[in-house]
């Protein structure tokens, strides 16, 4: 059986396959960084994909803690923003997220319930490329892209997931996907500090964030999944060898 692995962007891309692809969503800065380390904790998480899905979620939630961001800014009544910085500086881990951002989120829970549906950032990229080689022959792998634009980190964190499958035999769908691969193939992840989304933390005063991501790449060996309307820590996880 040919494998094959394409890469795209955007919330609205996931509708284009939805026959017969596993979905890898890629949002570094901040919602799946910001997920995963929460999960990585031992904090239950419940994306959602917009603000007005998720007043019926957190009132089926007990004491839940609202992460978020819409369009840059802290919903009104939500307890913090998307922030893995500040997440992880939090002690209150029996309290279950329900996590809400522009693009990242709406991209988790775009995929049907019978579709494979993975959450990578930079701190488990690795570990979700070997689990995919091993398990679907077809996979998309999606940024969630910002403001209409397929951002550097996004392009960055989707190349390095595609580049692994290809090594292991995956055929690129596209020219395009060829050409993000090459692009990003060997950069330093510092090139990220030099893109929009990092120019915003830097200018927001939340460059914490931003140091956080540069400094946690590939410190999980662990699989992260979308089932039931959670992000859940994968029970089959493996290591590239």
């Amino acid at each position: 059986m040919t494998k094959e692995v394409v890469i795209d962007c955007f919330p609205e891309s996931v509708e284009n396959y939805r026959r017969g692809y596993a979905i890898v969503a890629v949002d570094i800065i901040r919602a799946t960084t910001t997920a995963i380390t929460g999960v990585a904790l031992g904090r239950r998480c419940y994306p959602t994909p917009t603000l007005e899905a998720a007043v019926p979620l957190a009132a089926k939630l007990t004491n839940p803690l609202l992460v978020g961001e819409l369009g840059g800014s802290m919903p009104y009544g939500f307890d913090m923003n998307n922030s893995p910085v500040e997440l992880e500086m939090r002690s209150d881990i029996h309290r279950p997220m329900l996590l809400l951002s522009t693009t990242g989120t709406k991209l988790i829970c775009g995929a049907l319930i019978s579709q494979a549906m993975y959450v990578a950032c930079l701190r488990n990229y690795r570990s979700t490329a070997a689990y995919i080689v091993a398990h679907h022959p077809r996979v998309a792998v999606l940024g969630a892209g910002s403001r209409g634009e397929f951002r550097e980190e996004d392009q960055l964190g989707c190349a390095w997931i595609a580049e692994i499958l290809i090594e292991n035999g995956y055929e690129p769908q596209d020219p395009r996907t060829i050409s993000i691969t090459e692009q990003w193939s060997g950069v330093s992840v510092e090139v990220i500090a030099e893109g929009a989304s990092a120019e915003y933390l830097r200018n927001s005063g939340q460059k914490a964030d931003l140091d956080y991501i540069l400094t946690h790449v590939n410190d999980l060996d662990e699989v992260y999944r979308f089932e039931q309307g959670q992000i859940v820590r994968h029970a089959e996880e493996l290591s590239l060898r």
